[in-house]
């Protein structure tokens, strides 16, 4: 599956949200596409999975401009007032939400064998905010590729949890690795101390995204 933003803007109500930007990502890809805090981080992943209609230019999914077929094969991971999960839900109850959404069983058992086996147990009472940052950004990833459909990541800002820039350019090349197409926006971490290819909010001509996974013959 591939995903073209081409030119793609969103206008605010005090002006434009998202600059015109092009980007393109196909499964098995990892790009991080790097924009100022409040330059349109979460406007550029809802268009890019689906969520929101661009004022100008359009996303393809393999050449058709399908945005129900865009919400059906992609999930925005932990976008502030959007899918970002109640910061005073405790861990279990997030994790059995997302169970249910994606059709798998979230009853106690289900809840807690997917805790022990991110290491969380113990975290099951703790408030997602107070989650270390590492692991409630692997959690929401984790659940979100958990959707039968999925099969592209939009991570929202992990940066905003964390300046460590190891754990989530790890969590996010092993879903590429998988199969998945996956961008990770971000807002505030020093692009230079990534080793990976970083596209520009706001810019036209692109990188191309870090091939991942083996190419799936058509």
């Amino acid at each position: 599956m591939q995903v073209v933003a081409n030119r793609v803007s969103v206008a605010g109500p005090r002006g434009t949200a998202l600059p015109s930007t092009s980007l393109t990502i196909t499964t098995g890809e990892l790009i991080v596409v790097n924009g100022e805090s409040g330059t349109g981080c979460t406007a550029f992943g809802l268009a890019l999975t689906g969520a929101l209609r661009p004022d100008t230019g359009e996303v393809t999914v393999d050449g058709a401009a399908d945005l129900a077929r865009l919400r059906r094969h992609s999930a925005l991971v932990d976008a502030p007032r959007v899918s970002a999960p109640e910061g005073q839900l405790p861990v279990h109850d997030v994790v059995a939400d997302e169970l249910a959404f994606a059709d798998l069983p979230s009853d106690q058992t289900a809840v807690s064998r997917l805790l022990a086996g991110h290491d969380l147990s113990r975290h099951a009472e703790t408030r997602i905010d107070d989650l270390p940052a590492e692991s409630r950004t692997r959690l929401l990833t984790d659940l979100a590729a958990l959707r039968p459909d999925v099969r592209m990541l939009v991570l929202d800002r992990p940066d905003r949890h964390t300046g460590d820039v190891e754990g989530w350019p790890m969590l996010a090349h092993e879903h590429a690795e998988r199969g998945l197409a996956v961008v990770v926006l971000t807002a505030t971490v020093s692009v230079s101390s990534l080793f990976l290819p970083v596209a520009r909010l706001g810019e036209l001509d692109q990188p191309a995204a870090q091939r991942c996974a083996p190419e799936v013959p058509v």
